[in-house]
């Protein structure tokens, strides 16, 4: 891909919700190049992981709320 290319790929990224679509686009899609499907793919899978961890240590936190809530009364 040239620069012209990437920078257009990175422009649509900062538009909040067709970023999304773009993402599954590329990386999904039967055709496009190569390096951009390969780039979305790792994108959504690093997406994927962080928002895993975010949900893991949220539902910790809520627990220990509840933990903490039911131990004062």
């Amino acid at each position: 891909m040239s620069v012209k290319e990437w920078l257009i790929t990175l422009l649509i990224m900062m538009v909040p919700v067709v970023n999304l679509v773009m993402y599954f686009v590329w990386a999904f899609g039967s055709e496009g190049n190569l390096n951009r499907k390969n780039w979305a793919k790792a994108n959504l899978l690093i997406m994927g992981v962080c928002i895993g961890l975010y949900l893991c240590v949220f539902f910790f936190i809520l627990i220990l709320a509840f933990i903490g809530a039911s131990v004062e009364q």
